[in-house]
């Protein structure tokens, strides 16, 4: 489509009002002589309503406006997996080289390398005169040692393969296939993709979520599990750890491939995150992570509009993996930022506020965003998934406000932070009161089929305990320890075997940074069994501090960190060893039997 020019008439912060025959809504325009790059979102008559993404500082009305023929769009292509981008897929590491520490207002730059050439293999099924349709693959190219990428054909392609290429090495930009529409057209394919972020890609249907994504943390994957094309929300005050909580699912979730979208960060946050990914390695390959990793940077002092758009670049990137049938997560951090954004923009447009501040539609478009993951079948066929975790930030932690509450509403798994656990050096900080999960009942199939039959048993009981020592440490703080029965204080004691033996987990420990879900079971079912031992015992008469004092206690605790994921007969041996003190204590008060 040919360029069109119109002018600027008026500019109020990143909103500019121009002049501009035949501009489409939503098409993607060039403002003023810096060219700075802009969206077109509301028209009237031959005058609309641009979003920019870049400050508008200098720009004067009058300047020229030109529409570039085609919607906000994404590159798809080899060359993705291990950049890093900004919210407008503008290669930070190629404006640092070409450019500099800053990046130039109007740099227009493409986000995939035209010359480097990649090694494709064709389809060895496809045939010439064979009849293609969207999602078919044409061929695949080794775009990591981690990754395979396949090159498909685009979702709104079909006709007869009249050409195609042999194995060789070609730029994103090479015609690979040549086809021919019913109409009698033809048209060229090649590795490079463009698609709308706006809209989502397309699938045959959408499906059931079966199996848990495993994170490795305890917390997570054993008490609020969260399914492979779920989706979930992280919300927490500063300081609560969303970073590294965020840190930790990316490096070791059981997925293929890994987005992070730094979405209103600040940027001294998103720098740690910028320089220890690429540091980390892959726990399944030994190679680095960032071989199955993409990130996309906006910090806050970024320009604002730019924040909105960032997480639809980074969800259609997703979308494009999951096509070509992987499991894709996808981080968004955070959506209050993101929201902020719609609350600015709004303000600007003379849209009425709603709850503080924020626009009517703030609701719609969180759940149109989080709509975006799920399980299908893809066009070509294959089960492939994108689960969404969106940390938000409430401001002073309070979890009334708009963002977090429609969120609650939306998303099936919620983790909370709270600012007094992670005061308490407990991480990771998430309130066991305030969390919840939707996919208890799916995760419990798997967790029976693959690791333990009794974990959703295992789970209710140590939430209810943890719950019931609440309640009690309240009581203690008002009247005092000794209000408490012996049972009572055994209980608080059963709950800190949970809390610290459990649910904290040191992200930086070799062995606790990771734990698997039979590790997690046999860690769980120690100390519920050192609990029941405990209440047996009571009810003899055994005084409760005597208990309180045995140091198996404190070994117990020390497990997690001592033992690694592959010594789980010595789980065994601890609960033989349990076993064994306790039935002393019963044989040192005259019972006899000893319990089995």
């Amino acid at each position: 489509m040919a360029e069109m020019q119109g002018e600027i008439l008026s500019i109020n912060g990143p909103i500019v009002t121009i002049r501009l025959q035949g501009v489409r809504n939503g098409e993607q325009v060039r403002v003023g002589k810096l060219g700075l790059m802009g969206e077109v979102i509301s028209l009237s008559g031959e005058q609309a309503v641009v979003q920019v993404y870049e400050s508008t500082e200098s720009v004067r009305p009058s300047e020229p406006v030109i529409a570039l023929g085609h919607r906000l769009s994404v590159e798809l292509a080899p060359g993705l997996l291990g950049q890093i981008f900004d919210g407008v897929q503008r290669p930070l590491d190629t404006i640092f080289k070409t450019h500099g520490d800053y990046i130039t207002r109007g740099l227009n730059l493409p986000a995939l390398d035209r010359e480097k050439k990649w090694h494709f293999e064709p389809n060895l099924r496809l045939s010439l005169g064979m009849q293609i349709t969207g999602g078919m693959v044409l061929g695949s190219v080794p775009e990591t040692p981690s990754i395979v990428q396949k090159i498909l054909v685009p979702p709104d392609c079909a006709g007869e393969l009249i050409e195609l290429v042999h194995t060789g090495e070609y730029t994103i930009e090479t015609p690979l296939a040549k086809i021919k529409r019913a109409d009698g057209s033809e048209q060229v394919l090649c590795m490079l993709q463009r698609w709308a972020v706006r809209t989502p890609r397309p699938y045959t249907s959408r499906d059931h979520s079966v199996a848990p994504l495993l994170t490795g943390q305890r917390i997570l994957d054993t008490f609020f599990p969260l399914l492979k094309g779920g989706k979930a929300a992280v919300p927490g005050p500063f300081g609560a750890g969303k970073t590294m909580l965020q840190h930790q699912v990316a490096r070791w979730a059981n997925a293929d491939i890994v987005i992070y979208v730094g979405c209103g960060e600040r940027g001294n946050e998103l720098v740690d995150i910028l320089e220890s990914f690429p540091k980390l390695k892959d726990p399944r390959t030994g190679r680095s992570l960032m071989e199955r990793t993409l990130l996309i940077a906006n910090t806050s002092n970024m320009p604002v509009v730019a924040r909105e758009a960032s997480i639809y670049v980074g969800v259609s990137i997703a979308e494009y993996y999951r096509d070509q049938g992987y499991d894709v997560v996808m981080v968004a951090d955070s959506t209050s930022r993101w929201a902020e954004a719609l609350r600015e923009v709004a303000g600007r447009l003379g849209q009425m506020p709603v709850e503080e501040g924020y626009p009517a539609y703030l609701a719609s478009r969180l759940a149109a965003f989080y709509e975006r993951s799920g399980r299908v079948t893809t066009l070509g066929g294959d089960k492939a998934s994108i689960t969404l975790i969106g940390a938000v930030s409430p401001p002073g932690g309070d979890f009334s406000e708009p963002v977090t509450s429609h969120t609650k509403e939306i998303v099936q798994t919620f983790w909370a932070l709270s600012k007094e656990l992670a005061d308490a050096r407990h991480y990771p900080s998430i309130d066991w009161n305030e969390s919840f999960s939707g996919y208890v009942n799916i995760a419990q199939q798997w967790w029976a089929e693959n690791v333990d039959g009794h974990w959703l048993e295992y789970r209710n009981e140590a939430l209810g305990l943890l719950a019931h020592a609440d309640e009690l440490s309240r009581i203690v703080n008002l009247v005092g320890a000794e209000a408490l029965s012996p049972s009572q204080r055994w209980v608080l004691t059963g709950a800190t075997l949970i809390r610290e033996g459990v649910l904290q987990q040191n992200a930086v420990d070799e062995i606790d940074s990771f734990c698997s879900p039979e590790k997690q079971m046999h860690l769980l079912s120690l100390m519920l069994l050192i609990y029941h031992q405990g209440i047996d015992l009571l009810a003899l008469g055994v005084p409760v501090q005597q208990l309180q004092s045995l140091s198996i206690l404190a070994q117990a605790r020390r497990l997690k960190s001592v033992l690694g994921n592959t010594e789980l007969e010595k789980f065994q041996a601890m609960q033989q060893s349990v076993r064994d003190t306790f039935n002393k204590i019963r044989i040192e008060y005259g019972y006899e039997k000893a319990a089995v």
